[in-house]
């Protein structure tokens, strides 16, 4: 099984060798096709084989030699309760991204599948390290491929859209290795032989323990990155002007997989190894989630381009994600990796809708359209199955994430439950506004314009496509546990293990050290967990 996963993550190089060998244009279709696909198949007996009950351990690990002399810096992979339903969701979208470019990308092929390829083996990359500077490795090269994605098979703005997704997320990036290079000294200070450990399963655990000051730092140097990767609000500037001039298949490998990188991030790294802080800045960074949820729903109701709204609906959504993964409670970050999974299936096929309908009138106007419900009968049905998922309608799978979410929110001792989960309660509502008033504008009413008459419903192969989302989406709506059951045992093991180390380090230090900004912070934080307690 070891093999088999890096089978899986690398077998997309291999398509990317042969396309380049072959040069020609139809070949390079099938070829990434075939690639991700068998993908998908491989990592199959992953998910099928994995120990639930073990879920708390890294499970097919791979431990290499040190890749760099007199540095404890390993080529670590394997795949855990955390990351083992992001891992297949990677592999699932991968021939969906694929088939969904196959009539509308006329220029440079090769580049363009071989950039799709490129970004899938750096996404699983990503959720499979368990070594730190694997993960850095894995988390910059995802970069690359879609600032190509972006730049050369874009939009009109694309120049704008890239530049600004490159200086955002390389100046999150860099923040990031500043810490990380701190932190893998800092831990090798405690290790005989090694200059540099980056293994958080040993950063993790007992015998490594960062102080409250370097804490606070370390964590804001690390959560700036995967904010931005989310992205949080204030940081989400970049991503409606990414996903608008993005093609189809760049939005739909952003939104699916790669701003998961973010809010994985923050669980994976900064919850285990900087409990403390992760704790202490829990308000803050609760009350910016609930700023993004309900910011985000405003902007998107007045939006009238359609890929632009499902890009400010994402902003809403994963502001949910990080509301839950700050709740720090079992309720709360089972809610979060749920919605994780959720966001990718009903946002993806969301986007690859509304790229299959620009494939047929070139436009994504709102007022372009109206009407063609009539038309294309097919498609509103698809349509309609992903905007209820979108809004978290009972019976899918977006309400079940946002559900776990509010009841860990009202539940939580670290942050402002009542006001918190009822604010993002109100998102939800927002949510159902604006998704139901655009669909209602999109697909119903009078047939404003006769070009619209002339419209040809889905093929055989978007709705090959839409089938497997629409098939989970109602699969976790109804049968979450399915799912859920994966990460339980893990997420209850990091939760308890993150706090004895807590009580340990708070009691080990004098918050005399802390600056005078973050004494404060971690005096409001204690305050407001023994009110809750109280209650």
């Amino acid at each position: 099984m070891e093999l088999l996963l890096n089978i899986c993550i690398y077998l997309p190089l291999v398509g990317i060798a042969a396309i380049l060998v072959t040069r020609n244009n139809k070949a390079t279709k099938w070829i990434s096709l075939i690639a991700t696909t068998a993908t998908f198949i491989l990592s199959l007996p992953l998910l099928f084989n994995f120990d639930i009950a073990n879920s708390g351990a890294a499970q097919y690990l791979t431990e290499g030699a040190p890749l760099l002399g007199g540095m404890d810096i390993k080529y670590l992979i394997g795949l855990d309760g955390l990351s083992l339903l992001l891992f297949m969701l990677t592999t699932l979208m991968g021939p969906l991204v694929i088939l969904s470019s196959w009539d509308s990308v006329k220029k440079h092929l090769a580049g363009y599948y071989s950039m799709l390829l490129l970004l899938q083996t750096a996404s699983m990359g990503v959720f499979a390290s368990l070594d730190l500077v694997v993960f850095y490795v894995f988390f910059e090269l995802s970069l690359i491929p879609m600032y190509f994605l972006i730049g050369i098979w874009g939009g009109k703005g694309r120049i704008h859209a890239t530049v600004k997704f490159f200086v955002y997320t390389m100046v999150g990036s860099l923040i990031m290795l500043v810490g990380l290079i701190y932190v893998g000294y800092d831990a090798g200070s405690f290790m005989e032989g090694y200059a540099f450990s980056s293994d958080w399963r040993f950063l993790s655990g007992s015998e490594y323990q960062i102080g409250l000051v370097e804490q606070t730092y370390l964590f804001a140097a690390f959560a700036l990155a995967f904010c931005i990767k989310v992205p949080l609000f204030p940081f989400h500037t970049w991503l409606p002007y990414a996903h608008t001039e993005a093609p189809t298949a760049g939005s739909v490998v952003l939104a699916a997989i790669m701003l998961k990188i973010g809010t994985y991030g923050l669980l994976r790294i900064c919850l285990p190894i900087f409990p403390n802080a992760f704790v202490e800045f829990a308000p803050y960074m609760a009350a910016l989630a609930v700023v993004g949820i309900i910011y985000g729903a405003l902007v998107a109701m007045v939006q009238k381009d359609v890929k632009k709204l499902v890009a400010y609906s994402s902003v809403s959504h994963l502001g949910f994600v990080v509301l839950g993964l700050f709740a720090v409670n079992v309720i709360g970050v089972q809610g979060a990796i749920i919605q994780m999974i959720n966001h990718g299936l009903s946002t993806g096929a969301l986007f690859l809708i509304v790229g299959m309908i620009y494939d047929r009138r070139h436009t994504r106007m709102i007022e372009d359209f109206g009407g063609i419900a009539k038309v294309i009968p097919v498609f509103a049905v698809m349509f309609m199955i992903a905007t209820l998922a979108s809004i978290g309608l009972p019976g899918l799978n977006g309400f079940i994430g946002e559900f776990l979410i509010l009841n860990g929110a009202f539940n939580s001792e670290v942050i402002p439950q009542n006001a918190f989960a009822v604010f993002a309660a109100l998102g939800v509502i927002l949510a159902a506004v604006y998704m139901l008033w655009m669909y209602q504008r999109v697909m119903f009413g009078p047939l404003k314009h006769k070009v619209n008459e002339k419209l040809n419903d889905l093929n055989a192969r978007e709705i090959g496509i839409l089938v497997p989302l629409v098939i989970l989406m109602f699969w976790i709506g109804v049968r979450p546990v399915d799912f859920t059951q994966y990460s339980e045992a893990q997420v209850n093991e990091l939760l308890e293990s993150s706090e004895e180390k807590r009580i340990a380090i708070k009691q080990s230090a004098s918050t005399q050290e802390l600056p005078e900004w973050a004494s404060t912070l971690y005096d409001v934080t204690d305050e407001l967990a023994s009110q809750s307690k109280t209650k």
